[in-house]
């Protein structure tokens, strides 16, 4: 849990003005790393790509209420 969230995001900025922008090929890679990690963690692929789906829209709902 992020306790100062201010301070996090300044450490972002920071890092990401020293970084520079990602390569097609950084990026695509923290993709399929990220893809091979849920894999192994048992969250992809989806048994039911449609399993909760109801909340979702639900969610959905609520906040597109709010922000008109």
């Amino acid at each position: 849990m992020i306790r100062n969230p201010e301070i996090y995001r300044q450490f972002e900025d920071a890092y990401q003005k020293n970084q520079g922008h990602l390569s097609r090929s950084k990026s695509l890679a923290l993709v399929e790393s990220l893809w091979e990690e849920a894999k192994s963690l048992g969250i992809f692929p989806m048994k039911d790509p449609w399993e909760g789906i109801e909340v979702d829209i639900r969610i959905a709902r609520v906040l597109n209420s709010c922000s008109k």
